[in-house]
């Protein structure tokens, strides 16, 4: 049986020290993110990355901000469609990948803290983020401060994984990102416990269910979850009124 090093238990900590290592694994990762990413998803994170923006419908010319925006895919394929991109993470790292990969698109790269990020009320679009809510040390300030920022009648989205309503289904899911995930993480980065944190975050982490009712606490409307790959991906949209 493969044996992987216990968690950091900082990395699910609900304070500052979570924040500092969980920014410290994504510098680590930074070069290798996209490749374990399309291995991991079997590819299929740029299918979903790609209907996220399709969910948005922004407009040319209209104001969006992909919040933890890692190497920039949701960040680039939303400026594809004319939009006025702000693109925000805490990874340094990250942000240098995203940087490279921006070509002529209309984008401004931040580094930023997705729970306070800084920005005007009510000054955008629509907000982005996905696969950062889960690992930010409170979710509900997270949307919380995304509600913030939109503009009323703008977009709330959030891709990240997922708790499968079928109990065989979430059984050979949570497997996989267990014992399966951070073999990734050894060949590619030498680093199991990186990846492992993935199955960990999701422990206290409500999935698409929590973030649905934490939209309706917000006093979003026209709600929406849209289950991806038998649910064990989601993609949670409200609209600000």
């Amino acid at each position: 049986m493969l044996m992987f090093p216990e968690m950091d238990q900082s990395y699910l900590a609900k304070d500052a020290k979570r924040a500092e290592k969980v920014r410290e694994l994504f510098d680590s990762i930074a070069p290798r993110y996209d490749l374990i990413n399309d291995l991991q998803s079997f590819w299929l994170h740029r299918r979903w990355k790609r209907r996220l923006v399709q969910l948005a419908g922004i407009k040319s010319g209209q104001r969006a901000l992909d919040l933890c925006c890692g190497t920039g895919d949701i960040a680039l394929a939303l400026a594809g469609q004319g939009a006025k991109v702000t693109a925000m993470d805490f990874s340094e790292a990250m942000l240098k990948i995203a940087e490279q990969r921006r070509g002529d698109a209309d984008i401004e790269y931040r580094t930023g803290d997705a729970l306070s990020t800084g920005e005007p009320e009510a000054h955008y679009d629509c907000v982005t983020i996905a696969y950062g809510l889960r690992n930010l040390s409170e979710f509900e300030r997270g949307l919380a401060e995304m509600h913030r920022i939109t503009k009323p009648g703008g977009k709330l989205l959030v891709l990240d994984f997922g708790k499968p309503p079928s109990c065989l289904v979430r059984f050979w899911y949570l497997g996989y990102l267990k014992w399966m995930v951070p073999c990734f993480g050894r060949i590619f980065c030498r680093d199991a416990p990186a990846y492992a944190y993935i199955h960990e975050s999701l422990e206290d982490y409500p999935a698409q269910i929590g973030i649905e009712s934490a939209m309706e606490n917000l006093g979003c409307e026209k709600i929406k979850t849209h289950n991806l790959f038998l649910g064990t991906m989601a993609i949670n949209v409200g609209v600000k009124m």
